[in-house]
């Protein structure tokens, strides 16, 4: 049988019959590879703006593990903390919109940081709205207004009203820890020397645990912490609480007061929030697959559990409920920030 060479064709016409019909099947036999490829193919990176260890670091991780274990995506928590969240909010920002870096974003990121980096003419170096798109809101919960217990048994400190009545016949020689400027545990101690006429000078940090730590050392003297990063301590005896931060009692500490209640404050109300944001234009259906899985890890046992232990309380939106409530939550403290006169430090 003789072979078939390029010779045995009287002409291109002829050979391009033969031709044209393998290319096609071979590009068929691609497209439908890549077609059947599935999200996730590699791993994700999923950025914690803050240290391992804060309340964000604490709502992150047990809702990767669970996503490992409902739909086996390797989910890989990369903590880029600094500049008051806004180094990984940046980094995300700036990333290929793909679906593999995600953001832990927060009220800091999403809220707080662009009035507040803002006024005087600074600048974000990325837009809350126009560079990211919304996936879901995780958890939400309310701040405690912790002290050094050695610091306020000096100082017979052991209500909200001893600290205001301290504050204000001491102006500037009570020192405030925050996680870092345009973070919640900031802004809901500026809301507070906002609203009792106080003065205490403020401490930023990168992060919430080396600010705990210095709290608990003597090194400052106050802190309006995230529940989910102070309370060990405080059932430790190491931090003294005096008050929650939200409107209403938390269920994790029964037992506290809320500042409203306790110093006669209406209308002190500081929470904190996270949620998940991609870069923007990542494809919709991307978007609503990660919202899919996402939301059904929130409400897991598993997840919902962990957040209890923490004073979290877990909700699961779609990204449009979340793409509202941030533009709400941006407004809302464009106003405290005015009202307070805040400033980063």
């Amino acid at each position: 049988m003789q072979r078939a060479t390029l010779t045995n064709f009287r002409s291109p016409s002829q050979l391009l019959r033969l031709v044209l019909p393998l290319i096609f099947l071979a590009s068929f036999g691609l497209g439908g590879v890549h077609a059947q490829s599935q999200f996730p193919n590699k791993p994700i990176r999923y950025v914690i703006p803050f240290p391992p260890g804060g309340a964000t670091d604490n709502i992150a991780r047990p809702l990767a593990a669970e996503l490992g274990v409902l739909v086996k995506w390797n989910i890989v928590i990369d903590n880029k903390p600094g500049a008051g969240a806004n180094i990984g909010a940046e980094l995300v920002a700036k990333a290929p919109a793909d679906g593999y870096t995600w953001l832990m974003g927060s009220v800091g990121t999403h809220g707080i940081n662009q009035p507040l980096y803002t006024q005087g003419g600074g600048r974000l170096p990325f837009d809350p709205i126009k560079d990211f798109a919304p996936v879901t809101l995780v958890a939400e919960f309310g701040n405690v207004l912790v002290v050094n217990p050695d610091w306020a048994k000096r100082n017979n400190i052991n209500s909200v009203n001893d600290l205001i009545r301290y504050a204000r016949a001491n102006p500037g020689k009570v020192n405030m820890a925050s996680s870092g400027n345009g973070t919640s545990i900031h802004m809901a101690g500026e809301l507070f020397k906002s609203m009792t006429k106080t003065y205490m000078v403020h401490l930023p940090y990168r992060g919430s645990p080396p600010a705990v730590a210095d709290l608990i050392a003597g090194n400052v003297d106050i802190m309006f912490d995230n529940i989910p990063s102070a309370i060990n301590f405080i059932k430790a005896g190491r931090l003294k609480a005096l008050a929650v931060t939200s409107a209403k009692r938390s269920p994790a500490l029964p037992d506290l007061p809320t500042v409203a209640e306790a110093a006669n404050l209406p209308g002190y109300e500081a929470t904190s929030w996270f949620g998940i944001l991609v870069p923007a234009n990542t494809p919709p259906d991307l978007v609503r697959l990660i919202n899919t899985e996402a939301v059904r890890a929130i409400n897991s046992p598993a997840v919902r559990e962990k957040y209890a232990a923490m004073g979290a309380e877990p909700v699961g939106n779609t990204p449009e409920q979340f793409a509202n409530f941030i533009k709400s939550e941006i407004a809302k403290w464009t106003r405290v920030v005015k009202e307070s006169g805040a400033k980063v430090d």
